[in-house]
């Protein structure tokens, strides 16, 4: 069996599975998972409640410096602080989903978080969008996870009940919105997930990174 000794990155479009893929993943071999997502999302989450632009890339990172931000992560899951309060439940809202495409597209907010990324110790499981291309383009394992839109709007339906096709619509623009960071690295361990159970997925690349000769 090949030890995790470095960085895994999980990328992908929107509602692909990539964080719980990534949580079940990093469980499996006892190290942290990061979900570089939350971040963002945080972000989009203050600028709401601050009201700061959301198009305004230095006003954002100013607006992050204001507050004592962290990231806990454990294989067990991963939780957003802010000034010591847990805001996790709060990022994850439809009002997030519907302007975090905006904030991330940002060059200033994604230098922000990715400092914030590189600054934690190795090894851990990592998903985002870009996390093999440009973060940790020298991760030990690099996985690319999608699926087609429908079932990723018929999962996503039942975490939040809201209609399949509207979600799949969402999901198609916002795809289209990130086509630049959701591209996968040249190395990259391509995985479709639309016919594949979480737990197949994740056996899958445990195969690669247990039979990297297979």
């Amino acid at each position: 069996m090949s030890t995790v000794t470095g960085v895994i990155t999980i990328d992908g479009p929107a509602a692909s599975g990539k964080s719980s893929s990534a949580e079940l993943l990093a469980r499996a071999y006892g190290v942290p998972h990061i979900s570089s997502g939350l971040l963002y999302r945080l972000v989009a989450h203050l600028a709401i409640g601050t009201e700061t632009d959301l198009h305004d890339g230095p006003a954002l990172v100013a607006m992050c410096q204001e507050f004592r931000v962290q990231l806990d992560a454990t294989p067990d899951g991963n939780r957003v602080m802010v000034n010591g309060r847990d805001l996790t439940e709060h990022v994850t809202t439809e009002a997030v989903d519907n302007v975090v495409s905006f904030v991330a597209r940002l060059p200033e907010v994604r230098e922000w978080v990715n400092e914030r990324l590189r600054e934690i110790p190795t090894p851990f499981v990592i998903d985002g969008r870009d996390m093999g291309t440009a973060v940790f383009t020298d991760a030990q394992w690099k996985f690319y996870l999608t699926a087609d839109a429908r079932v990723r709007a018929e999962r996503r339906q039942r975490e939040r009940g809201e209609s399949v096709a509207e979600i799949e619509r969402a999901l198609i623009a916002r795809d289209e919105l990130d086509k630049k960071q959701s591209a996968p690295a040249p190395d990259a361990i391509h995985i479709d997930g639309s016919q594949r159970s979480l737990h197949e997925v994740v056996q899958a690349m445990r195969q690669y990174i247990e039979e990297p000769a297979a």
